[in-house]
């Protein structure tokens, strides 16, 4: 009791002598209350209203905009009816649902309008009341497509669209949304072939509908629709088929032999995973450099886009190849099976993301080696892949000091995929590539520890083959992944990806590299990779050299934290605009920067940023730099086992 008398007195002198004592008592001070913000668990029952109509006109390609007319049927006795859009999206791992893209909201019942409010706790709940003995409420609205690129991404354009449905839906709460029933219709331009991998699609004239589907289904179902399409099927059994859609009909053209490649591509697949987790398969590919790039995954399809000419000039645009591989290897991998966290019952519940660099890690792996397996990409575009990869981490990447690759799984909800100032020091979705690095090396040890009879195709097929046509979700933990490896090869594998990939201030991810018999190696020419992507992306890579990267007017896209040109000052934003004396161009950077190696002089640059012109003087000797691999030894090595084809 005295110690408590004690300890009492001494609080009380504590708050007399404290600043915060002497503020007025007459200050306003309101209180806090608690807000209601849990994120309700919906419950695995069904909609009690019934089938929701789903109707879309997509027929405004001229103003990209698609007018939706959702029909609700309520239960008797239902005053208020909670929909909800698709907040938190399959395979964007972040909360990216477009609501402010929906626009001129309307809810009728019987022909009058009802009154409506969003949930300000939940700004994608809409709270409609319903009067007494509504059998259904109509929701009238309008999904608007960017139209330029600063708007977001363009679905839609004169030549094709991209509908994603849950951009354009509504849903009741408090339920599964594999427990509520659709039965969706989409109108498209006259003449406009549509792809989706719905079933029952019937069609009459331009209005296309597909049989009653379940929510979760149609949202991983979207369309590609186009003027100007074709479709090839890729394998016998008549299941799998590439769906492509283009700018023009001359992009549509595909030669013999480059399509068997896309055949090849699906039973390199088979083969590396034993099943096959869906019924049947569509590549979904448009053709364009006017609707907004995508590459997204889906059960039974996938979302993806080439550059225009990536068909028909299928040599040059060899580095363009690999979104397809990737995205069908989402498939088996985050598709069916998916990490605990990033399965949710809804679109409402959070995800998490901290798997990633099995989800997306993975898949960026096998992504590449199939791509090379089937020759989809030439073994040496995948090699140059590898090149650059290696090459960032080995020195471009100061923030691997503070930030573990586990971390960058946040990086979809924390960045949202805005560009960085300093993407070398903060880093950004490193569990893709560093995650296939990772991977790479696991295979390795792998082989090594097998004496080349297993690899990571084993765990693959274990891990991922399961079930033949099963396309249901099969969740997975940290334990299990560690136990499947461990069923392959008995090893650390806890302590392994925990090192590699859940700690900070690792060594650069090169060790897999070079038990595969390849090093990294600089030359003063890009790789075919890096090339390509320079070309296709209209830009100047300097990174490993001067620290930047320039478009094709000298404006700094990317700043190397720390490298020479950091270091005198010049940030993304800036343009150089002459180079020792002479106007900008790429050959005028390139030459300067070569002279430099055999030369004491520094390099001096003209830099513009916003109204001041500054003469700049960069130190660096060092030359061209780009990252090639090369073999250590003779012969086949592991690397070259893994990038060989499994069929014929």
């Amino acid at each position: 009791m005295k110690t408590m008398t004690a300890s009492l007195a001494l609080a009380t002198a504590l708050a007399i002598s404290s600043p915060l004592a002497a503020r007025p008592d007459t200050n306003s001070a309101p209180v806090a209350p608690q807000l209601e913000d849990g994120t309700p668990l919906p419950q695995d029952t069904a909609w009690p209203g019934g089938t929701i109509a789903l109707d879309i006109d997509a027929t405004d390609t001229r103003r990209g905009v698609y007018r939706v007319t959702q029909t609700i049927p309520v239960t008797s006795g239902t005053r208020e009816l909670v929909l909800l859009l698709p907040e938190w999206l399959p395979g964007k791992h972040a909360a990216r649902g477009a609501a402010n893209l929906l626009s001129d909201i309307r809810f009728t019942a019987g022909g009058q309008p009802l009154e409506w409010q969003r949930n300000p706790l939940d700004v994608y709940e809409f709270r409609i009341a319903v009067p007494q003995g509504a059998s259904e409420v109509v929701a009238n609205f309008v999904h608007t497509s960017p139209v330029t690129g600063r708007e977001g991404r363009i679905t839609m354009t004169q030549e094709m669209l991209n509908l994603q449905w849950e951009a354009m839906s509504l849903y009741p709460e408090g339920h599964y949304t594999r427990r509520i029933a659709f039965d969706p219709t989409v109108k498209v331009p006259e003449g406009w072939e549509v792809f989706t991998a719905l079933d029952g699609k019937t069609r009459t004239g331009d209005t296309v509908r597909w049989e009653t589907v379940d929510y979760e289904t149609l949202v991983d179902s979207p369309i590609f629709a186009g003027r100007y399409a074709k479709r090839w099927t890729l394998d016998d059994e008549g299941e799998v088929f590439l769906d492509a859609v283009a700018d023009a009909p001359k992009y549509l053209e595909l030669a013999p032999e480059n399509l068997a490649r896309f055949e090849r591509l699906v039973d390199e697949a088979d083969a590396l995973f034993g099943t096959r987790h869906f019924d049947h398969y569509d590549f979904l590919l448009a053709m364009t450099d006017r609707m907004g790039g995508i590459g997204l995954e889906h059960h039974r399809s996938s979302e993806n886009q080439y550059e225009p000419e990536s068909l028909i000039k299928w040599d040059e645009m060899d580095w363009d190849h690999n979104v397809v591989s990737h995205e069908l290897v989402h498939s088996w991998n985050g598709k069916f099976r998916r990490p605990e966290g990033l399965w949710t019952p809804d679109y409402r519940t959070p995800m998490q993301d901290d798997l990633l660099w099995v989800y997306e890690g993975q898949t960026q792996f096998w992504g590449w080696i199939l791509a090379a397996r089937s020759g989809l990409q030439q073994k040496d575009t995948i090699l140059g892949t590898i090149a650059n990869a290696v090459a960032n981490y080995s020195e471009g990447q100061p923030g691997r000091a503070w930030r573990a690759v586990q971390d960058t799984t946040y990086d979809p909800i924390i960045n949202s995929r805005r560009p960085l100032p300093y993407s070398s020091l903060q880093r950004s979705e490193d569990y893709y590539v560093e995650g296939a690095l990772t991977w790479l090396e696991a295979d390795q040890i792998i082989r090594e520890g097998t004496g080349g009879k297993k690899g990571l195709d084993d765990f693959a097929k274990a891990f991922f083959g399961k079930t033949d046509g099963d396309w249901g979700v099969l969740t997975y933990d940290f334990d299990e992944v560690v136990e499947t490896l461990n069923g392959v090869y008995a090893y650390d594998w806890a302590r392994f990806l925990d090192t590699r990939l859940r700690q900070p201030n690792q060594p650069a991810p090169t060790k897999g590299l070079e038990m595969a018999g390849y090093q990294l190696v600089w030359k003063d020419t890009p790789n075919p990779y890096a090339k390509g992507r320079m070309q296709g992306g209209k830009y100047l890579d300097l990174f490993n050299s001067l620290g930047v990267n320039l478009d094709n007017e000298g404006k700094v896209t990317s700043t190397l934290w720390d490298g020479p040109a950091f270091n005198a000052g010049i940030v993304n934003g800036a343009q150089v605009v002459a180079v020792n004396g002479t106007a900008y161009s790429s050959d005028t950077i390139k030459d300067a920067v070569a002279a430099a190696k055999s030369g004491s002089e520094p390099i001096t640059l003209l830099v513009k940023r916003g109204d001041r012109y500054d003469s700049v003087a960069i130190d660096y000797h060092g030359g061209l730099r780009y990252p090639w691999i090369e073999k250590t030894g003779k012969g086949k090595q592991g690397l070259d086992l893994l990038l060989a084809p499994r069929t014929r």
